[in-house]
């Protein structure tokens, strides 16, 4: 009973009172907490020692993070808290009622008390564990302090504070903006490194390429350097990295636009009907963000486990065989080396392609598909997108299928038909070709792009459809309605 009330009367961001909001007002506030967002990814962690960040340069564009500021946990808790919910509800250990307002509040309560607890063990194990942390006593920052665990105590709170604050901005983004936070998060972070490794003229030591002898980071820049040099192999890596990327972008584009239309009429005005539309991307970019998170807590356990586990004993088998290691950014074994994705086009032009990679990549290929189709599945079960729900939503909005007796049990049959199928077939797709781009090596990593372009895709289509409504208030009452 506590619990329920616990959950049932969390704090949250208020809701909107009308039903539908405006076009400038979801405007404003994405751009409020896009703009935030970016702001708070630069205010740097006090009292971080010399950490070696780069080693987590792949985690952050998954996680739309910013390692060394006060975002560096981003939105790592929340999709953490999402997985377990998905898996206990998948397995039946958890019977949550979803189809009453009671029961979306009280799973609501529960993924969001889920999520803090995720920022508050995250905050202490980033810390503790040596992932991020200050430095020794011996630093001058330290000259005087009364302690380094007080420091410690430090960093931990600035990144728990930092974590509660993406919650509350996914919160409002999803009650008074466009989409959902967490993709916005995703989506803008990916941009911009994206961005800075398409065209940044600086040399990874901060300095200006042109005439310095050193390649720009920018595979345009280098791209173009290295042809006036002649330098044919240099110049076929950011060439193909940069056809990968945009072959990327035009497929997720293709699939997104992919979907099945079922003709629907209405029983209350004859005449009058429309399409219900189910994509073959049924589950969209979700799935995807789940693996890759998942990928990414394999990844950190294991930098931390390395770092901290003494080199022998039971915990350094696990830590070595089950986790796997690390030699500098390289994993070397157990399952981070086998759902770390090799880039196999960089392989072939230097022709050091090797069995082992091959072996490597088709592990990888299957990880990508087998956790896309299960998470698929799952979200369907536990967001009101299967066939049940979906038809109680048509049924209650007066619709019917033409031809079909008027009953919600027959059209449950009907889009049972279509539903599962698109949910496997597009969990099918969407992993692979998420696999197939992270090998290629495309800028920014493929899973960050693919998820980029399925995030403004469907951002676009939200803000096309908004201002629609609002250009046209008929329209606006009969998607009300």
């Amino acid at each position: 009973m506590f619990l329920k009330n616990l959950l049932m009367n969390l704090p949250e961001v208020q809701g909107p009172t009308e039903s539908k909001l405006g076009f400038k007002i979801k405007l404003k506030w994405t751009l409020i907490i896009l703009v935030s967002f970016f702001i708070l990814s630069m205010i740097p962690l006090f009292g971080l020692g010399s950490n070696a960040l780069s080693q987590f340069e792949q985690l952050s564009i998954i996680l739309g993070a910013n390692f060394g500021s006060i975002l560096s946990l981003g939105i790592g808790p929340i999709v953490t808290a999402s997985i377990v919910l998905q898996l206990l509800t998948g397995a039946g250990i958890l019977n949550l009622e979803l189809t009453t307002s009671e029961g979306k509040k009280y799973f609501q309560g529960l993924q969001k008390l889920l999520a803090i607890f995720f920022i508050l063990f995250e905050a202490i194990v980033y810390v503790f564990m040596g992932g991020l942390s200050p430095e020794g006593f011996n630093n001058v920052i330290f000259a005087g302090m009364p302690s380094f665990f007080t420091f410690q105590l430090l960093l931990a709170f600035q990144l728990m504070l930092g974590g509660m604050l993406v919650l509350f901005m996914d919160e409002v983004v999803s009650k008074w903006g466009f989409g959902s936070g967490l993709s916005l998060f995703i989506a803008a972070g990916v941009s911009q490194q994206l961005f800075i490794r398409a065209f940044s003229p600086l040399t990874t030591a901060g300095t200006w390429a042109f005439g310095s002898g050193l390649p720009a980071i920018g595979a345009v820049w280098t791209f173009f350097g290295s042809l006036i040099n002649a330098d044919m192999m240099g110049a076929a890596i950011p060439f193909f990295a940069i056809l990968f990327t945009v072959l990327v972008f035009a497929i997720s584009v293709y699939a997104q636009a992919m979907k099945v239309e079922i003709p629907l009429s209405c029983g209350r005005v004859r005449g009058q009907g429309m399409r219900w539309p189910l994509r073959f991307l049924y589950t969209s970019n979700i799935p995807v963000i789940l693996v890759a998170a998942l990928i990414a807590n394999v990844q950190l356990w294991s930098r931390l486990l390395q770092n901290r586990v003494a080199d022998s004993g039971f915990m350094h088998w696990i830590s070595v065989h089950v986790f796997g290691q690390f030699s500098g950014n390289m994993p070397t074994s157990g399952l981070v080396f086998w759902t770390n994705s090799p880039n196999l086009t960089e392989a072939v032009i230097k022709g050091i392609l090797t069995p082992t990679m091959l072996l490597q990549s088709l592990t990888y290929i299957a990880f990508m598909i087998g956790g896309a189709v299960l998470f698929s599945v799952f979200w369907v079960q536990t967001s009101g997108m299967d066939a049940k729900s979906q038809a109680k939503q048509i049924m209650s909005s007066g619709l019917r299928i033409p031809g079909f007796r008027n009953d919600q049990r027959v059209l449950e049959r009907l889009l049972n038909r279509y539903i599962m199928p698109l949910t496997v077939m597009g969990g099918i797709a969407v992993g692979l070709l998420a696999a197939i781009a992270d090998l290629t090596g495309a800028l920014a990593r493929g899973t960050g792009i693919l998820l980029t372009v399925m995030i403004i895709y469907r951002l676009y289509e939200e803000i096309a459809q908004q201002h629609m409504m609002d250009m046209n208030p008929a329209l606006r009452k009969m998607m009300q309605t």
